[in-house]
C-alpha cells in the first residue's frame, strides 16, 4: 500500500512540473466551478420567476369580473413547471420541451417557452451545463493529463527499472490510477459542493448520492480507459491518438448515432398528420357550442325522461351547460388518446437510444444523470399529464357553474340586447375554481429505480475494463 501512494505521489510531482497538466487541471476546475455557479443562479431565479408567474396567472383569473361562464373557459389559465433542484446540475430535456402550458377549453396546447427555442445559435453553443462538462469535457481533460501514465515509462525506458525494484505491474497501474482518480475527484468536487447546496432547495439525500455516485463511476471508467490504452501502446503518441479516437466515438459520434437509430427504429407520425387524425376524430363528435346538434339527441331524451319533462326549457338545470360539459369530456378523451400515443412513441425512441449505453459509457451517464435529476422525458410527460388534469378539472368546474348558476332562458337570450347580456352572467365569486398548481418530480427512489439499467451499463463498463487491464498488465513488459 505504501508503494501505491509513492507512485501516486510521484505522478503528481510529474504533473506539477508539467505546465500542460497544471493548465488542463486549472481549466477543468474553472469550467466546472463557473458552470455550477452560473447554472445554479439561473435555476434559482427561474424557480422564483415561475412561482411568481403562476401566482399572478391565478390572481388574474380570480379577479375577472362577472361574465358568462363559457367566456372564462376561453379566457384560460397558465400552468408553470418549476425546475427540480438537481436541474441546476443537469437541465436535461427541460431546455427543449418548454416550461409552461396555456390551459383552455376544447384543446390541449403544447408546452411553451423552451430556452433553446428562444435562444440564438450562439447561446445554444455557449450553454455549458455542469453535466455537459463532466460528460464530455472532463474525459478529454483526463486524457490530456494521463494519456502517458504508463507509456511514458516505456518510452523513457524506466518501466523495466521500476519493475526490477520489486514493484508489481498491478501496483504500478493502481498507483497511476489513484493519482488520475484524484484529479477526477478534484474536477468532481464543485459538483459535490453544489449537490450538497441543492439540499436547501428541496433535493433528497438519496437522489444527490445516486447522482454523484453515477458521475464518480463514469470518471473512474475513463481513468481505467486511459490506463488501458497507456498500457497497450509503447509510445505516448499512440496512446493519445487511440484515446482521442475513443473520446470522439463515445462522446461525440455515439449520441448522434443513438438519436438517428432511435428515430429510424421507432418512427411515429409527425404533428401535421396527427392534427389531421385528431380533427377527423373530433368531427365525429357533437359541437358543444350547438345544443341542437343531433349528436346530443340521445342525451336530450335521457334527460327529459329522467326529470319527467317535455322540453329542455323545463329542465331544472341549464341544458346548454350540460352539453358543454358532456362535449368537453368526449373531446378530452379523444385528445388524451392521441397525446398518450405521442408520449408512448417519444418514450419508445428514448428507451431505444438508451440501449446505446452498452456501447458508450457517455450514453449511460447521460441517461442516469437526466433520470436522477428529474429532467428526463418521463418527468416532462408527467408534467403534461398533470397539466391536462388541471385543465380538464378547471374547464369542467366552469361548465358546472354554467349548469347550476345560469338559467337556460337567460342563456339562450343573451345576445338579444344589453340587458339580456347582463343577465347571462354569473358572479365573479364563481371564479375561485383553481387550486395552486405545484408540480413536483417523482420521488427519489422512483427515479433511482428508473435509472437502474444505466447503473448496470456503467458497472458493466467498469468490470470489463478492470479485467482488460488485468490481462494487459500481465504482459506489461
Amino acid at each position: 500500500m505504501n508503494k501505491l501512494f509513492i507512485i501516486a505521489k510521484e505522478e503528481w510531482r510529474y504533473w506539477l512540473r508539467s505546465k500542460l497538466a497544471i493548465s488542463v487541471l486549472s481549466i477543468g476546475l474553472i469550467l466546472t466551478l463557473s458552470s455550477v455557479f452560473i447554472t445554479s443562479i439561473n435555476m434559482i431565479e427561474l424557480t422564483h420567476t415561475r412561482q411568481a408567474l403562476q401566482s399572478n396567472a391565478q390572481d388574474n383569473f380570480a379577479e375577472q369580473p362577472d361574465r358568462h361562464p363559457h367566456r372564462m373557459v376561453h379566457y384560460g389559465h397558465y400552468a408553470f413547471r418549476t425546475p427540480s433542484p438537481l436541474s441546476a446540475l443537469d437541465p436535461g430535456v427541460d431546455a427543449y420541451t418548454g416550461n409552461s402550458i396555456f390551459l383552455e377549453g376544447h384543446r390541449q396546447n403544447s408546452a411553451m417557452f423552451a430556452d433553446q427555442r428562444q435562444g440564438t445559435a450562439l447561446t445554444k453553443l455557449g450553454n455549458l451545463s455542469p453535466a455537459f462538462i463532466l460528460q464530455v469535457l472532463a474525459p478529454l481533460l483526463l486524457i490530456l493529463i494521463g494519456y502517458s501514465s504508463i507509456s511514458r515509462e516505456r518510452e523513457t525506458n524506466t518501466l523495466a527499472y521500476i519493475l526490477a525494484q520489486g514493484t508489481s505491474s498491478f501496483t504500478l497501474i493502481a498507483g497511476k490510477g489513484l493519482a488520475l482518480m484524484s484529479v477526477a475527484i478534484l474536477i468532481l468536487m464543485p459538483l459535490i459542493i453544489s449537490g450538497i447546496f441543492t439540499l436547501s432547495q428541496g433535493a433528497s439525500v438519496l437522489a444527490i448520492f445516486g447522482f454523484l455516485f453515477g458521475y464518480a463511476i463514469y470518471l473512474m471508467i475513463w481513468v481505467l480507459l486511459i490506463l488501458l490504452f497507456s498500457c497497450l501502446f509503447s509510445k505516448n503518441s499512440g496512446s493519445f491518438t487511440g484515446l482521442a479516437m475513443i473520446w470522439i466515438v463515445f462522446c461525440v459520434v455515439m449520441p448522434r448515432v443513438a438519436s438517428t437509430s432511435a428515430t429510424a427504429a421507432q418512427p411515429f407520425i409527425g404533428k401535421l398528420e396527427t392534427d389531421f387524425a385528431v380533427t377527423k376524430q373530433l368531427q365525429k363528435l357533437g359541437d358543444g357550442h350547438n345544443a341542437g346538434d343531433p349528436a346530443f339527441d340521445k342525451l336530450k331524451a335521457s334527460l327529459l325522461a329522467k326529470y319527467n319533462v317535455k322540453s329542455i326549457a323545463e329542465l331544472p338545470i341549464n341544458y346548454k351547460g350540460l352539453i358543454a360539459k358532456s362535449s368537453e369530456a368526449e373531446l378530452t378523451a379523444v385528445l388524451n388518446k392521441f397525446a398518450e400515443q405521442r408520449m408512448d412513441s417519444e418514450l419508445s425512441q428514448t428507451q431505444f437510444s438508451r440501449y446505446f449505453g452498452w456501447l458508450s459509457p457517455a450514453m449511460a451517464i447521460r441517461t442516469l444523470s437526466m433520470v436522477v435529476a428529474g429532467t428526463s422525458i418521463e418527468t416532462h410527460h408527467q408534467f403534461l399529464r398533470e397539466a391536462e388534469d388541471l385543465r380538464f378539472n378547471f374547464i369542467q368546474g366552469l361548465n358546472q357553474v354554467h349548469i347550476e348558476q345560469l338559467s337556460y332562458q337567460d342563456d339562450i337570450n343573451r345576445n338579444r340586447d344589453v340587458k339580456a347580456s347582463q343577465s347571462a352572467r354569473v358572479g365573479a365569486k364563481n371564479w375561485q375554481l383553481l387550486e395552486d398548481f405545484n408540480f413536483t418530480v417523482d420521488a427519489s427512489h422512483i427515479r433511482l429505480v428508473r435509472s437502474f439499467s444505466a447503473f448496470l451499463q456503467l458497472f458493466f463498463w467498469l468490470i470489463t475494463l478492470v479485467f482488460a487491464i488485468k490481462l494487459v498488465g500481465r504482459r506489461l513488459l
